[in-house]
């Protein structure tokens, strides 16, 4: 399967469960899969109306998740029970940065 052109801003939904993201960084030169619960995600617009009602979220709503490398990173929208992925490995919560001390 073809992994679509992302650009910062584009938003994808899953089709197994109700999450849905916004790319925030992508390589210009990379094309990766992303997908939720082990399926592609597709276009938000085009994504079919998934029943709500997941007991505990993997996926969660204002979190960034970022790939092994850190080039792509994306930004949670909407919750979902799916686990987000690219390009067939698991994406990982951003960490916060620190701030400087303020002593």
């Amino acid at each position: 399967m073809t992994s679509p052109d992302l650009r910062p801003g584009d938003q994808l939904a899953s089709t197994v469960c109700t999450a849905k993201v916004v790319v925030i960084r992508v390589p210009a030169e990379r094309r990766p899969l992303i997908s939720c619960g082990g399926r592609p995600m597709v276009p938000a617009p085009s994504a079919p109306q998934s029943a709500g009602g997941q007991a505990d979220p993997a996926t969660l709503i204002g979190k960034r998740y970022v790939d092994g490398t850190g080039t792509v990173e994306l930004l949670c929208t909407s919750s979902g029970a799916g686990v987000l992925s690219c390009d067939g490995d698991p994406m990982t919560l951003k960490a916060a940065k620190p701030l400087p001390a303020s002593d």
